[in-house]
């Protein structure tokens, strides 16, 4: 004690310790002492020399500062000191650094007056980054160390947790990597981070967000096992309770940290659209009617939001995951609340090129949010689309650069796989929906590609081909827009408006870049004529057109126009591609000899490479949104890279092919079409056939259900004809009991009531031998009829197996109604037997008196016998009900039939066709047979007189892959 009060007071005589000397005797304390208490000041006392003598303290009390985390977890006080002096050792914070920098370049002379030293420049903020660089990468060696943090943080103790979560702060920012791998493999790690946004003291859960900041930076695993911490839950909470976009500092820590979760990570945005997390940000959106109170932090809170919804609906997300979230924008009301901040007033500019970035990408390839965006008006009178007023600031050239880019870029979201926004664009342009009180997309379009501002040229023809991407009918309709000129002049078409603007070139006074107007108008012309012939037609009518494309590419012009030679090629190469030879000046033979004598081959495809060698080619084909630094490096459009990625290599074997090439390219051509158109044919047959063989299978599959339904209708006969057979087993067991201990008895009366029953029963059972007789000829027709459709779809179709299963099944039917006709028959013969004793008891018998007993037998014999009656005639109306069962089965079985004969007769016919088609394949082969031979030998003639001759064989390998499709589909 005695030395830390000399420390701190200091002594009047000697020399004083230098402040090394200090710090190795405080750490000597520390080590050495005791006493908890001496340890606690020794603690403190490097604290306060921490940052004056960072290099220090580090070199010599890192260990010891350790050690005391290790040892004394009971004591709070010394812990808080012992993690601020570790936090001031490692962190490289700029202002903590500047008050340590001030501190050390103002000592005092020992006159009392400062020292005059320089502050401290880059190199010494440099060199202090690097020693907390260094002490980091010294700490974190031993992962346990950052073990050691994460236990500390379990401490509810302000004075533990809060230096605790500063320090793991900022040994994540200067090894984030390394310490981020330990965290992940640490037992419970990032759930006791996590435990920090539920802290109710502010201080501590605010820099715990910036702790987790840091924490989920580029680390993918980390990131997922933060989401599923429920981080989005506690987050949003989090924004709600401290206002939203109205809120500080922490609503802006928040977005970060959602940024960092659901940036190029599709686990976890997947996780917050099925958390139904989108819900919850519309909210944040809606905007008050009085807008003047736009303070920079709600700017800023704002502007991460609108990033935070284009982060779900990116274009480099996966399109299934993109859908699904604008389906769930659209459903919630999150567009139109966007919408309405779009349409707003007081908005300010960089959160309205914001807001018009992100509503671009919500609509984005969905036609739903497509249509509903093309329903929003403005608020003004009268109310315009908002599409028109958007455009009516992009061709604007007083708005704001970065504004523009994000209208053309919205203009182009809205087009994208939108063929009917394209046609209400193209519709506008058109004389019969002109209306002249009115301001439409199309008139702005023309407006901006005829205006004197270059910018505005570029976007209008970039937006005015995006109108016709991928839509022939949409290029063809254009051909019909024509263009007032001037008073008494006649009107022209569009194109011929472009090309009379692209040829007059530096003629016209531009403000702004010259290339850029005419790479504008160059891409909008490839991207019409693109796969349109009528369109490549119309372009080669005007004589002025292929002479000046000419002209531009074989000139050498400078750098600057590199470009635009560039461009011109490729539109004369699509000319000779897509033309149809409808003109005898401009056929393809004849644009290649120009090509060939003006340009020539090598020099046109070296002046075509121009293109994807530009610096600006490979940056616009990133990404679909136009970002460009400034307005003159806005040269490429994203959709264009790709077409000339496509067009490039067809272009270049066009313009090398000959003319014999081509007529057999189009002669394969040719057979390739008919081919396609056969095997169409097929196709549809066989799709009608297995319409009709599923038809054929439902048919079948009732009527085994019928089947199984009769079968056990004939179980439950069989069942209740036993019952009888027993029942009068038992009465004639009885009755012959009686004639033979009554002989003497008065059977007068009996053999009466006996002989009206006998005849009864004997009229059943003529009535059961004709349904007998009827069953076995309905089911003999069956069999005949089955027969007769095995016989006929017996050839291997899908049906047989199902045929022959309902054949087995009848035939067991057949053998049961054998077997209970067997049985009826049997009673037949009993039931004669017994009429036949009744009528010789008749004869023999002697009248008496009857008594008692004997009356009461016969009344039960006559009940028993009006039972059986009964049962008779039950027996009787089920069996007519399988009859009519059995009756409507024949029908179907007749209609099946039928309908097997008529795949049949189609069958036959299609197999006809097939050998026909098989028949002529061989004559073309034969043909190509032939002409291969021939083109063989002139190849060795010119081999043999030293002309050089390719060596690879397309054409042959294209028809030996047709012949074997031929083949797999017959």
């Amino acid at each position: 004690m005695n030395f830390l009060r000399g420390v701190i007071s200091g002594q009047a005589a000697g020399p004083q310790p230098s402040g090394a000397e200090t710090i190795h005797k405080l750490c000597d304390r520390v080590a050495s002492s005791t006493l908890l208490e001496d340890r606690r000041d020794a603690v403190r006392a490097l604290k306060s020399l921490s940052k004056k003598y960072r290099l220090e303290v580090g070199t010599q009390a890192m260990d010891h500062l350790v050690n005391i985390l290790q040892t004394d977890r009971s004591d709070s006080e010394i812990l808080g000191y012992a993690l601020d002096t570790l936090y001031n050792i490692l962190c490289n914070d700029e202002e903590e650094e500047q008050d340590e920098s001030e501190d050390a370049v103002t000592p005092i002379s020992a006159s009392g007056k400062p020292k005059n030293v320089s502050m401290p420049d880059e190199t010494a903020q440099k060199q202090s980054d690097d020693l907390g660089a260094q002490f980091t990468e010294q700490f974190v060696q031993d992962p346990e160390h950052v073990t050691l943090l994460l236990a500390l943080l379990e401490e509810f103790d302000f004075h533990v947790r809060w230096p605790g979560v500063k320090l793991l702060t900022a040994l994540l920012k200067n090894q984030g990597v390394q310490v981020q791998g330990i965290i992940l493999v640490s037992p419970m790690g990032v759930s006791r981070l996590m435990d920090l946004l539920a802290d109710s003291r502010e201080v501590i859960r605010n820099d715990g967000l910036l702790l987790l900041q840091q924490l989920t930076k580029s680390n993918a695993a980390i990131q997922k096992i933060v989401a599923f911490e429920s981080a989005f839950e506690r987050l949003l909470d989090i924004i709600t309770e401290e206002g939203s976009s109205d809120g500080g500092i922490v609503v802006e820590d928040c977005l970060l940290l959602l940024l960092n979760l659901l940036k190029n990570n599709s686990s976890n945005q997947n996780f917050f659209k099925e958390g139904s997390y989108i819900q919850r940000m519309k909210p944040w959106f809606e905007i008050g009617d009085d807008n003047s109170g736009w303070s920079a932090q709600k700017v800023t809170n704002l502007h991460l939001m609108l990033q935070l919804v284009r982060v779900m609906v990116s274009p480099v997300n996966s399109p299934g995951a993109t859908a699904s979230c604008q389906k769930s924008m659209y459903q919630c009301g999150l567009l139109q609340q966007l919408c309405t901040i779009l349409m707003a007033t007081g908005v300010p500019a960089d959160i309205l090129t914001e807001t018009i970035n992100t509503v671009s990408e919500v609509i984005r390839g969905s036609q739903v949010n497509q249509d509903y965006f093309a329903s929003v008006n403005a608020p003004s009178n009268p109310p315009r689309p908002a599409i028109v007023v958007l455009l009516m600031s992009m061709v604007n050239e007083r708005q704001p650069f970065v504004l523009r880019c994000a209208v053309l870029y919205c203009f182009q979201c809205f087009l994208y796989k939108n063929q009917k926004g394209q046609g209400e664009i193209v519709a506008t342009l058109l004389p019969s929906t002109i209306d002249a009180n009115s301001i439409s997309a199309g008139q702005l379009l023309c407006g901006g590609l005829f205006s004197p501002d270059s910018l505005s040229n570029w976007c209008a023809a970039v937006a005015l081909a995006h109108s016709l991407q991928d839509n022939l009918t949409q290029k063809e309709q254009l051909l019909r827009v024509q263009l007032a000129t001037s008073l008494g002049k006649p009107p022209v078409s569009l194109l011929q408006q472009c090309t009379n603007i692209l040829s007059q070139g530096d003629k016209i006074v531009r403000r702004g870049s010259k290339v850029q107007t005419r790479v504008g108008l160059l891409m909008l012309l490839c991207t019409w004529i693109n796969n349109c012939p009528i369109a490549v037609t119309h372009f080669l009518h005007n004589q002025e057109n292929v002479p000046f494309l000419t002209a531009q590419i074989s000139e050498n012009l400078g750098e600057d126009e590199r470009l635009v030679q560039g461009l011109c090629a490729l539109l004369l190469g699509i000319c000779i591609y897509y033309n149809d030879n409808s003109l005898e000046n401009y056929t393809k033979e004849k644009l290649k000899q120009l090509i060939e004598k003006r340009i020539g081959k090598e020099n046109f495809v070296e002046k075509l490479g121009f293109i994807t060698k530009h610096e600006l080619y490979s940056r616009a084909a990133q990404k679909p949104q136009p970002v460009f630094p400034s307005p003159e490096q806005m040269l490429f459009d994203h959709e264009f890279t790709k077409l000339v990625k496509e067009l490039e290599g067809v272009i270049t074997k066009a313009v090398h092919k000959s003319s014999e090439e081509e007529k057999k390219e189009e002669e394969v051509k040719k057979t390739l079409e008919q081919h396609d158109n056969i095997v169409t044919q097929y196709k549809e047959l066989i799709r009608e056939q297995d319409s009709q063989i599923r038809e054929l299978k439902e048919q079948v599959e009732s009527v085994e259900s019928q089947n199984e339904q009769l079968q056990t209708s004939v179980s439950q006969q069989l069942s209740q004809i036993q019952q009888h057979k027993d029942q009068y087993n038992i009465l004639k067991l009885k009755l012959g009991k009686e004639s033979q201990s009554n002989g003497q008895v008065d059977v007068s009366q009996v053999n009466g009531l006996q002989t009206e029953e006998l005849t009864q029963l004997r009229e059943e059972v003529e009535e059961l031998r004709k349904q007998h007789v009827l069953f076995q000829t309905q089911l003999g027709d069956k069999d005949a009829l089955i027969s007769t459709l095995r016989t006929e779809t017996g050839g291997g179709s899908a049906g047989g197996s199902d045929d022959t299963e309902l054949l087995s099944e009848l035939e067991a039917l057949r053998s049961q109604v054998q077997a209970q006709s067997a049985e009826i028959n049997q009673m037949k013969t009993e039931r004669q037997e017994l009429l036949a004793r009744a009528e010789a008891g008749s004869s023999d018998g002697v009248s008496s008196s009857v008594g008692s007993l004997e009356a009461a037998k016969m009344a039960e014999v006559e009940s028993r016998l009006a039972a059986q009656s009964a049962e008779m005639e039950r027996l009787k109306e089920e069996a007519k009900g399988l009859s009519e069962s059995r009756a409507e089965l024949e029908q179907q079985l007749a209609a099946a039939t039928s309908t097997v004969a008529i795949l049949q007769t189609e069958r036959a016919k299609l197999q006809t066709e097939v050998q026909e088609s098989k028949k002529e394949q061989d004559d073309l082969l034969m043909l190509l047979a032939d002409q291969d031979q021939k083109i063989h030998s002139l190849k060795l003639k010119l081999k043999g007189l030293g002309e050089p001759v390719d060596d690879e064989d397309e054409l042959d390998a294209r028809d030996q892959t047709d012949e074997e499709e031929d083949e797999d589909e017959d």
